[in-house]
């Protein structure tokens, strides 16, 4: 009996040290940053399957609802259309990369566009996310583009991750198709700019495939807890054959 109980005080403690692990490194895991790859090309198309083109929200700083993306502004950032020297330029279409949005003509894009000005474009996306694409104009190395999951920041990229050249040139040559895919998920995208501006539109993202959380957890500490059921079930014959 003393064995017994014994053996099943060594699983407890065990068990409390395996699960005492692993939530240090579930809180180690939502602190790292993800690896991001970039895929940016003059004329590239995404690879998203939801695409969202922003032509439904009004005019200016009012944000709204666009595609199942949430977008709002902060500073001098809005919604905009055409170009206005020294405060914005519109990003040019090229390769036909426009057809999925709605807009297959090559040139300056003459529909809705978002641009940060000096201050902040944020798009609350549908859920988490794994990828995101974006048709980023006249790339400066001053303009920013930073993803969260909720309030934790999980990577950043800067106008001079997307091309050596990024010297804000507003000719076809300086608009890119960027696809960004992460290893960690995220749900909120802010565009930043320390100058005038950051522009951009046809946003394409795919769903994250990753289970939350609670899910995971949940499901470890029912397999922990099976474990120890059958260890304890194990001692018990063991104890039982001794005795007989």
């Amino acid at each position: 009996m003393r064995r017994e109980t014994y053996m099943i005080k060594k699983i407890h403690h065990a068990y409390l040290a395996i699960v005492l692990a692993s939530l240090c490194l579930l809180s180690m895991n939502t602190e790292a940053r993800a690896s991001l790859m970039i895929d940016a090309s003059v004329g590239g198309a995404p690879t998203g399957v939801n695409y969202v083109n922003f032509d439904d929200l009004t005019l200016g700083s009012v944000g709204g609802v666009s595609g199942g993306v949430t977008v709002s502004f902060s500073g001098d950032g809005q919604a905009v259309q055409g170009s206005e020297s020294g405060q914005y330029a519109a990003p040019y279409l090229s390769n036909g990369n426009g057809t999925l949005f709605g807009d297959p003509n090559d040139g300056p894009d003459t529909t809705t566009y978002l641009s940060t000005g000096t201050g902040s474009v944020t798009l609350l996306l549908p859920g988490q996310q794994m990828y995101l694409g974006l048709l980023w104009g006249s790339v400066d190395n001053y303009n920013t583009l930073s993803l969260y999951n909720g309030d934790t920041l999980v990577g950043t990229i800067t106008g001079s991750d997307v091309t050596n050249n990024a010297d804000g040139n507003q000719g076809v040559n300086g608009t890119y198709y960027v696809n960004i895919n992460s290893t960690l998920s995220f749900d909120k995208v802010v565009a930043t700019s320390s100058s005038n501006a950051f522009e951009f539109d046809n946003v394409a993202f795919n769903p994250s495939a990753v289970p939350e959380p609670s899910s995971f957890i949940m499901a470890f500490f029912g397999g922990i807890g099976m474990f120890a059921y059958r260890q304890r079930r194990r001692n018990g014959r063991t104890n039982n054959l001794k005795l007989a």
